[in-house]
């Protein structure tokens, strides 16, 4: 029952933040948004998963593991129902902001979450719960435009409702099926939760996952216009899909082989790499090439996600968990919001669509030089 409800929790990560991409031409038409605003839109979940990542460590060590998850799952639920109720881009910025809270809390408990349930398959575990998030950024971006907006009339904002529900109803399934509270230390009177920022290691894994996530909400957020914007607006959802499909054969490859690569640099050299060739892909080609290049830039992108995601649990002691995890999410999400707000400017101030993706080329570049740094990676504690 613990794998199941890591599964549900995971798919619950994304499923609100990845109905967005597909409806970004509705929603730039109906609100009247430039390029920039919609770099703020797609970047606001990035920003709030870095801001309220400490909180939500706070939340895990006052409340446990268990009540701090339902707390979350019913923020991100409500906050992204509520998205479209005004046609009011501050509303929907707002909206998005609560969202994105209830998220960051969930994604620090996930790792928590994992020590806590399942300290002897801690890697397994991760590989699940990832797996429920792999699965839950690929059914909005491939059933959102196809499925769900005729079944609402077109709406983007009831598209929205319609996404909210099903995390609510996970956060119902936690709160009477998942393991029952427990505290982060059965010693610790006062649990600790603020990060020791002092530590070396989480600013390099920081870092390093902050390019990925600048890479995947960039791309993301950008793509759909990007295709309008030179006639190739009818491979909008398949590129997305494609985005997103390919990260699942990531999530099962490194079910057999993470444990051996978690410690290794040329996984990360790999993947910066492919990052940065499958932006040139999506930037020079066209039609089903674009959709290649867009599979290609998931599948290295989850490579990292999954192998960086392990770490907290299996370096760091139980009652360490929420602080390593809360610290590295901060510094990796805020290098990720930095990134798409940059790649819209550049978009608008030199007027050429395939100019936003400069940055996020230069993100897999940057993952390529700090991959050494994993060759040193100390045990947090030892």
């Amino acid at each position: 029952m613990s794998l199941t409800m890591l599964w549900l929790a995971g798919a619950a990560l994304r499923l609100t933040i990845l109905a967005v991409p597909p409806v970004i031409p509705l929603i730039h038409d109906e609100l009247n948004l430039n390029a920039t605003q919609v770099g703020i839109l797609t970047g606001l979940p990035s920003m709030l998963l870095a801001i309220a990542a400490v909180p939500g460590s706070l939340l895990i060590a006052r409340l446990g593991v268990r009540a701090a998850l339902v707390v979350g799952l019913l923020l991100t639920a409500i906050g992204g129902a509520l998205r479209g109720l005004l046609p009011d881009v501050l509303w929907l910025y707002v909206m998005t902001i609560a969202m994105s809270g209830g998220v960051a809390i969930m994604q620090v408990t996930m790792p928590t979450a994992v020590r806590a349930w399942l300290p002897k398959r801690i890697g397994f575990a991760t590989a699940v719960y990832t797996n429920g998030l792999l699965v839950g950024e690929i059914f909005p971006v491939a059933l959102m435009l196809v499925l769900v907006l005729p079944l609402v009339g077109g709406s983007w904002q009831w598209g929205f409702v319609f996404w909210s529900v099903p995390v609510a109803a996970i956060a119902v399934l936690v709160m009477l099926f998942a393991p029952r509270p427990m505290t982060i230390s059965a010693a610790a009177t006062r649990p600790r939760w603020w990060p020791d920022w002092r530590n070396l290691l989480i600013w390099r894994l920081g870092i390093m996952l902050g390019t990925v996530n600048a890479v995947y909400f960039g791309t993301n957020a950008f793509l759909p216009d990007y295709l309008r914007s030179f006639g190739q607006g009818e491979w909008i959802s398949a590129a997305l899909t494609g985005l997103n499909v390919g990260q699942l054969p990531a999530s099962f490859l490194l079910l057999a082989i993470a444990g051996r690569m978690e410690r290794k640099a040329w996984p990360y050299v790999v993947c910066g790499f492919l990052s940065a060739a499958a932006t040139a892909g999506i930037v020079f080609g066209s039609g089903v090439w674009i959709v290649a290049a867009a599979t290609l830039q998931g599948f290295a992108c989850a490579g990292i996600l999954i192998l960086v995601l392990a770490l907290p649990p299996l370096l760091s002691p139980p009652d360490d968990v929420h602080r390593v995890t809360a610290a590295m999410f901060t510094i990796s999400y805020s290098c990720g919001v930095i990134v798409p707000v940059i790649a819209g400017m550049v978009w608008d101030y030199s007027g050429v669509a395939a100019m936003a993706f400069l940055p996020i080329a230069l993100c897999g570049i940057v993952l390529v030089v700090l991959a050494p740094a994993i060759n040193h990676i100390p045990r947090i504690g030892s």
